[in-house]
């Protein structure tokens, strides 16, 4: 290989690491969501981020069986008004905080199976935090729920848009942030500088053929 066709494929090789960290460190940008207690993420799991509106609605006797919340778990704003409202499917049901499930008092009253019949609550600084809930007769069926309100509550990091990688490389403990993608690119850079040096400095590869033109 020529000097200058080296020099020519590593710019290039160079400019390619340098795009390709910036894409990947892109994607690889994380969401938070709250830390919901175990077991909130109920049947469905189905999040919502309702947070600057002024009123969100929740079905009750969701999925396939009736016997899930839906959204299950929702984060809203300290004054949002939660509306439960019931599809009549999975029978008999009712909303009420988990004991010591956090700051939220919900509790619709006996369970009841109507369609169309609705619980409200108009959330306060009082429900700040994180509050675990479900349905008392289906408790054991895993038709729980959580809402969290304001924004001192607990978060943990998604995985964000889809990169393909999982969010701990390995599970070593090393979460994929966009850092570990800039040092990575760094070195691929500066490895290409340093073959580039050694070429300029000691000419053509040794592999380079030295027959004259046909």
């Amino acid at each position: 290989m020529k000097r200058r066709d080296f020099v020519r494929t590593a710019g290039g090789a160079t400019a390619a690491v340098a795009a390709s960290a910036g894409a990947t460190g892109t994607a690889a940008a994380q969401e938070v969501q709250p830390d919901w207690p175990s077991g909130a993420e109920g049947n469905v799991g189905s999040y919502q981020d309702a947070r600057g509106q002024d009123e969100v609605t929740i079905s009750v006797g969701a999925g396939s069986s009736g016997l899930a919340f839906d959204s299950t778990l929702v984060w809203v704003d300290e004054g949002t008004t939660i509306v439960w409202e019931w599809t009549g499917n999975g029978g008999d049901h009712n909303v009420q905080t988990v004991e010591d499930g956090g700051p939220a008092a919900l509790d619709s009253g006996n369970p009841v199976g109507e369609e169309g019949n609705t619980y409200e609550y108009e959330t306060s600084g009082e429900d700040a935090g994180i509050t675990h809930y479900h349905c008392v007769p289906h408790t054991n069926t895993g038709m729980h729920g959580g809402i969290a309100v304001g924004e001192d509550v607990a978060t943990v990091e998604t995985g964000g848009a889809n990169t393909g990688w999982p969010e701990d490389i390995a599970k070593v403990g090393v979460p994929l942030h966009a850092h570990w993608v800039g040092i990575s690119a760094i070195l691929g850079i500066g490895m290409t500088f340093v073959f580039t040096f050694y070429m300029l400095k000691y000419g053509e590869s040794a592999h380079t053929g030295h027959g004259g033109a046909r």
